[in-house]
């Protein structure tokens, strides 16, 4: 039996402009990497930002954490990884996991932690019924 969660892997290839004078990925750009990897992640489940946004709700970033274990560089294809691995409550976690070229071996590893919030007051909220709902289809009691 599989474990529960779920995960989407998105591919990027690493433009020149994203690269350092060291000619590797500048770490701040991992960052949008994990993004783009976390909206393809939800939309792959059929949630948008736009829909959760358009119920009233944001989902805000509250931490991120990276760790480099070795760089990227121009014009590499990179494999973005974004997992759920536990039922989102009031916090929710999300991890990243980078490769490049069909290669095995990570180069990033990561983690970005989340809450819900009204649009219009800014405070936290639990997750909206209809996001649980789909969330409860990949983690079975």
């Amino acid at each position: 039996m599989s474990e529960p969660g779920v995960s989407s892997t998105t591919d990027i290839r690493v433009r020149y402009a994203e690269t350092d004078a060291m000619k590797v990925v500048y770490h701040g750009n991992y960052l949008p990497y994990f993004e783009e990897a976390r909206t393809a992640l939800f939309r792959s489940i059929g949630l948008t930002y736009s829909e959760i946004e358009r119920e009233g709700f944001y989902l805000v970033v509250l931490e991120v954490h990276a760790q480099y274990k070795r760089s990227a560089v121009y014009d590499d294809v990179l494999h973005v990884k974004a997992s759920l691995r536990e039922l989102p409550a009031m916090r929710i976690t999300i991890h990243y996991e980078i490769t490049r070229n069909n290669e095995p071996e990570v180069l990033v590893t990561g983690e970005t932690v989340h809450a819900f919030v009204n649009a219009a007051s800014g405070r936290p909220i639990r997750p909206p019924k209809e996001y649980l709902t789909v969330m409860q289809r990949y983690f079975p009691s």
